[in-house]
């Protein structure tokens, strides 16, 4: 996957542009309400999301597998630390954090890493603190589209398998956690692709235990 996404970068760039989603804009609500100091953002890209928490006053944690995006992350958010690392083993990251944040992460794995990926956050952060999801939703126009590799998996770019999550399906990977909201958001962006907007399911959960 990492190969995958360093071509992109290199030949790309900032992908998404410079403004964060409106899901990240969302999350810092909360984060702010629950009295974040250090958030963890796997799969932290170039930092167009990590720079507007790291700017609203929060120590900032990345960890990203390409290359290329954390080469471009230290000039357009220098104030966020980021590991070019997988997050499907944070376990050298120091202590845990009192947030995180995922951006379009979850569903880039198969069913075996999700539910791997999703225990490595939870192991990452403290209990009772919130971690905000977002994913692509059955309701995605490349839905069904491509080599199907898992039940809602599409291989719609080729080395880049999606999974596409209904509600149920979402709640059911965060069976047993408590959900402080959950829904669907429409994230509009311009790129290679031209104007056009995604439909992502969110959720937000914490560890009660």
């Amino acid at each position: 996957m990492n190969e995958y996404w360093d071509k992109r970068y290199q030949s790309e760039g900032k992908i998404w542009g410079e403004e964060p989603s409106q899901t990240a804009r969302q999350a810092l609500e909360i984060f702010q309400k629950a009295k974040t100091q250090k958030l963890l953002v796997p799969g932290s890209g170039y930092g167009r999301n990590t720079r507007l928490f790291s700017t609203s006053g929060m120590s900032v944690t990345g960890v990203e597998i390409s290359f290329e995006a954390c080469r471009l992350a230290m000039n357009f958010d220098p104030e966020t630390r980021v590991y070019n690392r997988s997050v499907l083993d944070m376990s050298f990251l120091p202590g845990k954090f009192d947030a995180l944040y995922s951006f379009n992460v979850l569903h880039l794995f198969r069913e075996a890493d999700r539910r791997r990926f999703i225990q490595q956050c939870i192991s990452r952060v403290k209990n009772t603190d919130p971690m905000f999801f977002t994913v692509f939703s059955e309701k995605e126009e490349s839905f069904g589209k491509g080599m199907k590799v898992e039940e809602n998996t599409f291989e719609s770019k080729p080395g880049r398998p999606v999974h596409y999550f209904s509600e149920v399906d979402l709640k059911e990977h965060f069976k047993g956690l408590e959900i402080i909201e959950a829904g669907l958001a429409e994230d509009r962006e311009n790129h290679g692709e031209g104007p056009h907007t995604h439909i992502l399911r969110y959720i937000c959960v914490k560890n009660s235990r």
